[in-house]
C-alpha cells in the first residue's frame, strides 16, 4: 500500500526516553515507529544512496534513541538520532509510508541483515 497525498499529523510525541516516536495523523490514523526502525530506513543520502544500488543495510541500531524532532518548513521534520545521524528529512508522506508498510518494510529489513551477516546489535552497514 502506498500513503495517500497529503498526510498531515496532527501530534509528533516521543516517548519511551526517545525510542520511540508517536505520529498521529489527522485522518485518524495513528503510528508507533520506532527509533531504530526510523533510523535504519532514513530516507538520507547516506543510508538510501543516490540509486537503489548504492542503498546501505544499517545494523546495530537496536538501542539506538532519538535526540530531536526539528520542523522542516510544513511538510516534514529532521531526526536527531544518538548516534548523531541527523541527515534524514522525514516528509510527513514518508512517515505515513513507513507505518502503512511497517510489515513488509521490516521483514525485508531483517532478513537483508541476515543476507549480509549483520543483525540489529553490532553496527555495521554493507
Amino acid at each position: 500500500m502506498k500513503a495517500s497525498e497529503g498526510q498531515w499529523p496532527k501530534e509528533l510525541r516521543l516517548t519511551e526516553a526517545g525510542r520511540l516516536l508517536k505520529v498521529d495523523f489527522e485522518s485518524g490514523t495513528a503510528f508507533d515507529l520506532s527509533a531504530e526502525y526510523l533510523r535504519v530506513m532514513s530516507p538520507s543520502a547516506e543510508v538510501q544512496g543516490h540509486s537503489p544500488e548504492e542503498r546501505k543495510t544499517v545494523g546495530g541500531k537496536r538501542n539506538v534513541a532519538i535526540l530531536g524532532v526539528d520542523p522542516i518548513g510544513t511538510y516534514a521534520v529532521r531526526l536527531t538520532f544518538d548516534d548523531l545521524h541527523s541527515t534524514g528529512i522525514y516528509s510527513w508522506d514518508f512517515l505515513y509510508d513507513l507505518g502503512v508498510n511497517y510489515p513488509e518494510r521490516w521483514a525485508a529489513y531483517v532478513a537483508e541483515l541476515g543476507e549480509k551477516g549483520l543483525d540489529r546489535d553490532r553496527p555495521g552497514e554493507k
